[in-house]
Order: structure tokens, then sequence, then C-alpha cells
């Protein structure tokens, strides 16, 4: 067989190795890889190349995509579906297996509804695919942000400030609470939680009083109450690019106007993207690249690799497209034991 792979959405740690999951599990069952580059993008316009062991050797502690990505949507367009199906054709591709999150898993799945074998491996540092414990990437942001939120603390406490730290997560607040928890922090805003601006400013002061200093962790997608941020462009599936909203900035000046304690604003952004995956990601990217591959062999085609408890296993792409996983109320109560 010859097994086509891509990486499309946004980049994220483990990706590499997950590739290298895939091309190894191939290559141990006798069969061949090429990989499409730019992610949905190289599947349109007919970009790929080999995919081989030597390359993959040293791949798996990297960060970013070696195939490259993009948030491309091949099914927006008439022509642009009969451009994927042909170059699939032409590639002599006999299945494809699609590494993203939900946009890139959702034209999997429209693919695999024209008749297209295709699975996928859920890739995601927002952690919110449904049907899965983890997904691979996350561990790596979290921890990344967690470092900036404690680093932040020290200017924070030097200058007696409130500082408002604005990581990344749309619908789904998994990322903000896992640094907000990890950090210590005096307050963590979700998306899956009303904006209160009486209980943010009550925990400002609160702080600020106990130790001189605050430190306030939020997801760039909540919503606020007060005077909205600006929406910003939006990308080929018609989501708002998020970072042009500045909540964090926004939030700061609440603070300060509300409470008169001097607050400033970090956006961590892009930063949580880039460098090499933690053991965690490491170890789930690799099971999850070559469960893709098994779920190929045994012919399980419109389903999607995940992590149940300890066993990788395949569940249909629709069962993780159903919805995005939010912050359940067993997290939210362990994050507010903290926030008393």
């Amino acid at each position: 067989m010859k097994i086509g792979v891509l990486t499309g959405g946004g980049d994220c740690p483990g990706l590499n190795a997950a590739l290298r999951g895939v091309v190894y599990r191939a290559h141990t069952h006798g069969h061949q890889t090429i990989g499409f580059l730019d992610g949905w993008k190289g599947v349109r316009d007919g970009l790929s190349r080999p995919l081989t062991l030597a390359e993959m050797v040293g791949v798996t502690g990297t960060g970013g995509t070696i195939l490259g990505s993009s948030r491309t949507n091949p099914f927006q367009k008439p022509e642009d579906v009969v451009k994927v199906e042909a170059s699939l054709i032409s590639a002599g591709v006999d299945a494809l297996v699609a590494i993203g999150g939900d946009d890139t898993l959702s034209a999997a799945l429209a693919l695999h509804h024209r008749g297209g074998k295709v699975v996928g491996v859920p890739k995601t540092m927002d952690n919110d695919v449904n049907g899965t414990d983890w997904t691979f990437g996350f561990d790596s942001a979290a921890s990344v942000a967690m470092e900036a939120a404690e680093r932040l603390r020290d200017t924070a406490r030097s200058h007696h400030r409130a500082i408002v730290l604005e990581v990344m997560g749309r619908h789904a607040g998994w990322v903000a609470l896992a640094t907000g928890l990890a950090s210590g922090a005096d307050f963590t805003l979700l998306p899956e939680e009303p904006y209160d601006e009486t209980r943010l400013f009550a925990h400002v002061q609160r702080a600020v009083e106990a130790r001189g200093y605050a430190l306030i962790v939020t997801s760039e997608g909540i919503e606020v109450d007060a005077e909205k941020p600006s929406a910003g462009a939006r990308d080929e599936f018609g989501h708002e690019l998020l970072r042009e909203r500045g909540v964090g900035a926004f939030l700061a000046k609440r603070i300060e106007v509300g409470t008169g304690v001097e607050a400033r604003s970090a956006q961590i952004g892009h930063i949580q993207r880039g460098g090499p995956p933690t053991l965690f990601d490491r170890l789930l990217s690799l099971r999850l690249g070559a469960q893709a591959v098994d779920l190929v062999l045994e012919g399980r085609f419109g389903q999607v690799a995940v992590l149940r408890g300890e066993q990788v296993t395949g569940i249909p792409l629709e069962e993780a497209l159903k919805s995005p996983k939010i912050v359940n109320s067993s997290w939210l109560d362990l994050l507010h034991t903290f926030d008393a």
C-alpha cells in the first residue's frame, strides 16, 4: 500500500513524532508513505514527497512539522473537492492519514463521506477533541504557559502589580485551567464560565492586600459583559482570529480602572506552539501515529485514533467531532478550590 499523511491547522509539539509513528508502523508492515505538504493545501494542489525512515530518526524531539501546515479548507469550493480527489488518485494513495484538530478532521470526515479512505489523528494544544482523554500538543503548550506564568509572578511581585497572562483557547479553557492550577494563579478565566467582573476585582484586591501583587490567567476566547474586545479577521473555516481581540490587555485595563491596582498583560500566543514536545506528548504522538496505520490496515476508515485510559483505539470521526470537549464541572470545582 501507499499511505499518505498530512498535518493541518495550527502547529504544535508532537507533530513530527506522530509522523514518525505513521512512517515506522507502515514500514514495519511493508508499506510506503508519502507526505502532503502544508496540510490539505498539499492534497488539493498535488504537492507531496516520499517519507523515509532515515529522515524520521531524529524528529521525535523537534517542534513544528517537517511537512508544513496551513488552515486550508479543501471543501470550501466545489472545484477544490474535485482537485483533492484527483490528487489522491494521481499520487496513487491507497489511504490517507489526516493529523489535525477539528477543522482538519472535519475535512477528513467530508472526504470519507465521499468514499475516501481516510483516518484521523487528533492534534490540538487546546485538548478539545471529543472521545480522547488527551490530545498531543496540550501538555507541551500548557507547560510553556505555566513557566510563563511563574516568570510573570516574579515581575508582578517586584513591581506590586496585577499581571494578566492570556493563553490560547477558543471554546475550551483547558490550557488556561492547567496553567492557572499549576502556577497557582489568583484567578483564572475560562470560556466555560460567564465573565464575572465583580469576582475578578475582589480576587485581585484580596491578593494585592495579602502579598502586594496578583496573577490572573485567561483564555483568549472568553466573552466579556463589558465593552467587548474588537473582533479580528477570520480563517477559511470561519473562525475569528482571536489574537486580534486583545482580551488580556482589555482585562488589565478593566482591573486598573476597577481596583486602582497597576496592571499589565502578556499574550503568550504562538510561543506555546513551538519547541520540543514533553515526554508525555512524545509518547502519545508516537502511539497515535502508529494506531492510525493500524486503523488503515484493519480497514477502519472514517475513524480517528484516540487515547482512552491506557489504551489507544479508534472511534468514528463523527463521535470525535460532535462537539468540542470543554472543561467539565469536576475540573471547575477543583479550580475554584484554589481561588477561594
